[in-house]
């Protein structure tokens, strides 16, 4: 898939870079007149500065949310709302992020980082990309404590002399992260979790649980993790569960407030007010509390609910064996000597069935932007334009490296060099029957992910078994019925089992909504996640629907840092992020 037809590609402008270009001299002379023109009315003067097939995506700086507007069209439509009751000014250009880069022979920009201001509102900061065209710490207490810390920490966890402002479902990574932000901003926040502590989210996952992502890519707002911190963190280190352990000394650490063994059970929306009314019930003796001033309430439980998402087969009653689904997965050796199936084809499945059978039964770049600037850069990047072309030349490329390796055994430093074993992973899976694609349109995993949240699968080993037989596949025909020992197919065949594992991932987030809010509001409420008609995330991080009602996902710790301070040294940065 090319990129849009009046895109300005060297090869269709008949051009190639010149090694005289001077990326500041061009970059200083349009942004003079950007700066000039954004504070004025004269919208036709600034979109005369766009190309025809511009993307600007404005997070959060305009228009207090995520749009993308694409084309001249859509920004002159956006610039003409927004523009002057928004009152852009103070423009500086950021000379040490100012780079000349070109993704492709064909294709090359010039990106420069700014900082403005919006009005009396605040300060805020942009990233451009110039394309070629044809010529013509002030939240420290400084007060000393004399053993007063603990009383004053317990009345502000009760909250018996105020309401929150913020209730927050669950205390995950992303609902910590979030009261975090606030507590810095002097908002009241109250998170309520339903586990009797903070990280059993992890602390209850299966114990072969271990992150994909690496360390420099999942840190929490204002709180790095130490040097000595494994690359791929774990659910469970030896006796001592590592993300939980961390997750609920993160939450002492930064003064959150948090009740545990708690749910929030019902939450009703006054238009008059402004306000939800909520009611909060202690699981260990039914007590309840009700807050009737809450002006926010923050649903951080994921973008599918935490509902487990569990397949109904006729003659499920009759199966004399186990079933159970990929949340309830402890060990392996809860079954030593069964024979186990697992259903389904992602992350959980392939982790379970590697586990069972080990049982007997990231690309970083050195010296890289500050994650804050790089988080600003990744945000800035419309996943419109990636859909349109550039993602798939990205997927195209990587398969393409992977078939040429062997004819480059010589340039040892070439960037061109890769490890052909990916092909071979890829060629020897589909000669196992395991169907491999390369995603929406051919974009890839990350394209994916962000579309469904699901239906990849980063190997960390259980490909491999899947290639030499030492974990059995079967995807030639569907799942018909249970049978009083094992699964019947359409095609007639069977499988016997003494276990049975869904690892069918989960339901929709807005179901959860529904349980506590009610069907009207939940009908209200726009889809969560995946892409909307502008190529933006929906429904998290954004308006709902109903004002005062947020959704947040965090399936990935990745995605709850988008834009954090002090998070790292500079010094390595995770190359796949794509979303805030």
């Amino acid at each position: 898939m090319s990129l849009p037809s009046g895109f300005p590609l060297l090869d269709r402008l008949g051009a190639s870079l010149s090694p005289n270009v001077d990326p500041k001299e061009i970059v200083s002379k349009w942004f003079s007149a950007f700066a000039k023109t954004m504070g004025t009315d004269n919208v036709e003067g600034l979109i005369s500065l766009f190309i025809p097939e511009s993307y600007w995506p404005d997070v959060l700086a305009l228009t207090w949310d995520f749009p993308t507007f694409i084309g001249s069209d859509k920004t002159e439509h956006f610039l003409e709302d927004r523009l002057l009751s928004s009152k852009p000014n103070a423009f500086k250009l950021r000379d040490e992020y100012l780079e000349l880069q070109q993704p492709y022979p064909d294709l090359v920009w010039i990106r420069f980082l700014f900082d403005f201001e919006v009005g009396d509102v605040g300060k805020a900061s942009g990233v451009g990309r110039l394309v070629p065209q044809e010529k013509d710490g002030a939240k420290r207490d400084s007060k000393m404590d004399h053993g007063f810390w603990s009383a004053r920490r317990q009345q502000d966890v009760a909250f018996e002399a105020k309401e929150p402002s913020v209730l927050i479902i669950r205390a995950g990574q992303g609902g910590l992260a979030v009261a975090a932000r606030l507590n810095m901003l002097d908002v009241p926040t109250l998170i309520v979790e339903m586990n009797p502590r903070v990280g059993d989210n992890w602390r209850n996952r299966y114990k072969a649980l271990c992150l994909h992502d690496p360390v420099w890519y999942d840190q929490l707002p204002y709180f790095p993790f130490p040097s000595n911190w494994p690359t791929f963190s774990s659910a469970d280190k030896a006796s001592s569960p590592l993300i939980a352990g961390w997750l609920e000394y993160y939450a002492e650490a930064m003064e959150l407030n948090v009740w545990t063994s708690c749910e929030v059970t019902t939450a009703i929306r006054y238009e008059a007010s402004s306000t939800w009314t909520v009611t909060v019930k202690y699981s260990s003796d039914g007590r309840e509390r009700t807050f009737s001033k809450i002006k926010h309430l923050v649903f951080a439980t994921g973008f599918n609910g935490s509902q487990p998402n569990i397949p109904t087969y006729p003659g499920t009653d009759s199966f004399k064996g186990q079933i159970i689904h990929s949340s309830q997965y402890k060990m392996a050796s809860d079954f030593v000597g069964k024979k186990v199936v697992v259903i389904g084809a992602c992350t959980s499945a392939h982790d379970i069935t590697a586990d069972v059978y080990k049982a007997g039964v990231a690309l970083y770049s050195e010296n890289g932007p500050s994650i804050e600037v790089a988080d600003r850069i990744s945000a800035s990047f419309p996943n419109a334009f990636s859909v349109h072309g550039f993602a798939q030349r990205t997927t195209d490329m990587i398969a393409g490296l992977d078939k040429s390796v062997a004819l480059n055994h010589n340039a040892t430093h070439s960037r061109l060099d890769a490890p052909s074993h990916t092909r071979d992973l890829l060629d020897g899976l589909s000669k196992r029957g395991f169907r491999v694609n390369k995603g929406i349109q051919g974009t890839g995993a990350m394209v994916l992910y962000l579309a469904t949240g699901s239906g990849y699968y980063l190997d960390t080993g259980a490909s491999q078994l899947i290639i030499d037989g030492k974990i059995k596949l079967k995807s030639d025909s569907l799942i018909q019925s249970f049978t009083e020992t094992g699964l019947e197919f359409e095609d007639r065949s069977d499988i016997s089992a003494d276990v049975v594992v869904y690892a069918t991932g989960y339901g929709s987030a807005r179901s959860v909504i529904r349980k506590v809010c009610g069907d009207d509001i939940g009908n209200k409420c726009i889809d969560v996640w995946g892409f909307n008609a502008e190529g933006e995330m929906g429904g998290s991080w954004r308006d709902m629907g109903v004002p005062g009602l947020w959704q947040l996902f965090y399936g990935s710790i990745t995605f709850q840092v988008f834009g954090p301070s002090n998070q790292s040294n500079g010094r390595k940065l995770f190359l796949a992020r794509d979303a805030p």
